[in-house]
């Protein structure tokens, strides 16, 4: 036997690249409009680990992951707490120790507190809105003399915008930021190099912040799509070992089958022409055709026994039928396309449709509807739906599957006179095979009435030629 093809395993490179990537932070359904600083953290469980760090791992990811759930339980409670501790800046009088001025209107120092703290409520979802709402209370706050605390709560949806919108926000967000206490500063001396340089100082430390976070963020979910492509290339990568290493043993089934009965075929013939001369060369030749047979067989279990497969996970169901149609329709619906089911006369009445013809009737609806959820396009005055209409006649079994969609085919249409013929695509190519082997047809193209395509399949019910 020839040696099984060899092919690179990627397991090392996988191994290393999925260790770091639970090491560093977890899979990046964690980076959605979770928490604030958008990292993860993994949940290794290394010997090397302390069990400290394994225990703030695991609550932190049960916090990310109650966050995802419910966002708005976590906006409320952080805007919750700094609304809180904006109030008491208020009600102990603490915002007097900064005020330029002490004598601005108690009522306006707590209505301007609020409005730097209740709109933090948005600071994920609209940070910049948030940001530019806070503006003018900002304006007010300098222009005042105030200077509340609460003002610093603007460096909030800053890291917000560094966190999470495009790069280019931060130049606007640092001007939002800082044009108000630059305004403030002609009105009241001394706050230039007070006010407006601590903000500065403020939002190029959260800017900083928020981009290494970002960035964070970004490399740890290329190290985890890297590691998932590496798994999904080592499959692959052993199915298509397995394939070659089925095809070369075919091959070889071929070369057994053809020559061993060949070889049986010449012994036999010759020993019915020596039976009647000589009996002792007649048994010499069935004795022959008894040891190529057993060789024969040896070879082809001794084959079969590679082919077994005895992997656990195995799919051993059994191959789709025409009642399994209803499920495979009900699950294209919850996909998001309508389909009508239609079916004409009795199915197997009179003579019964074998399980092959039923598993090819299966086989061609499944392709044909995928292939409108994966390339049809809806059209512009009504929703894309699909209607697969099932005929039963005395001798064949029809299945047409149309749809209303735009793009359906491999290729868009254009005139026949510039353009060659298209190459049918692999998939109608499968199902003209599958329909090859009862003797069907396969017919596939565009619909000319309302733009839309499909796919009839006739199949004879009998093993006769049409």
């Amino acid at each position: 036997m020839p040696d099984r093809p060899s092919l690179p395993d990627p397991r090392r490179e996988n191994e290393q690249v999925t260790d770091l990537a639970t090491t560093d932070a977890k899979p990046p359904a964690g980076a959605g409009p979770g928490s604030d600083t958008g990292t993860g953290s993994g949940t290794g469980t290394g010997s090397d680990t302390a069990p400290l760090t394994r225990a703030i791992r695991s609550g932190l990811d049960r916090l990310r992951a109650y966050d995802r759930r419910r966002p708005l339980v976590w906006d409320a409670a952080v805007t919750a707490f700094w609304t809180v501790a904006a109030v008491l800046d208020y009600t102990s009088g603490g915002w007097r120790t900064v005020a330029r001025d002490v004598t601005a209107p108690e009522s306006l120092v707590l209505l301007m507190s609020l409005c730097f703290s209740l709109p933090l409520l948005l600071r994920r979802r609209h940070p910049m809105a948030v940001l530019l709402l806070m503006a003018p209370v900002s304006l007010l706050n300098v222009w005042t003399g105030a200077v509340v605390q609460a003002a610093l709560l603007q460096l909030i949806p800053a890291f917000q915008i560094a966190l999470r919108l495009p790069l280019r926000r931060l130049a606007a967000a640092g001007l939002v930021l800082c044009a108000p206490v630059a305004a403030g500063a002609a009105r009241i001396p001394g706050i230039w190099d007070q006010q407006l340089v601590s903000y500065l100082w403020g939002f190029v430390f959260v800017a900083l912040l928020g981009i290494a976070v970002r960035t964070r963020r970004d490399y740890t979910e290329a190290l985890v799509e890297r590691a998932h492509r590496l798994e999904h290339e080592r499959d692959q990568q052993a199915r298509l070992a397995a394939a070659a290493e089925r095809t070369r043993i075919a091959r070889e089934m071929h070369d057994i089958i053809g020559h061993n009965l060949s070889v049986i075929t010449g012994l036999a013939d010759g020993g019915a022409y020596a039976a009647a001369k000589s009996p002792e060369r007649a048994t010499q030749a069935l004795d022959a055709i008894g040891t190529t047979s057993r060789q024969a067989l040896s070879e082809l279990r001794r084959l079969l026994g590679v082919l077994r497969d005895d992997h656990p996970d195995a799919d051993r169901a059994p191959q789709p039928t025409l009642d399994d149609l209803a499920p495979l329709i009900e699950r294209v619906r919850r996909a998001g396309l309508p389909v009508h089911l239609e079916s004409h006369g009795e199915p197997g009445s009179p003579t019964p449709l074998t399980p092959g013809r039923q598993l090819t009737v299966y086989r061609v609806v499944q392709e044909s509807l995928t292939n409108t959820l994966k390339h049809a396009s809806p059209p512009t005055d009504a929703p894309l739906s699909a209607t697969v209409t099932l005929t039963y006649t005395p001798t064949h079994v029809d299945a047409r599957i149309t749809d209303t969609g735009t793009g359906t085919g491999t290729h868009t249409r254009t005139d026949a006179q510039d353009t060659p013929a298209p190459t049918p695509a692999q998939g109608i190519m499968g199902m003209r095979e599958r329909a090859a082997l009862y003797n069907g047809t396969i017919e596939a193209g565009p619909l000319p009435a309302h733009g839309g395509w499909h796919i009839h399949l006739r199949l004879p019910l009998e093993d006769h030629p049409q």
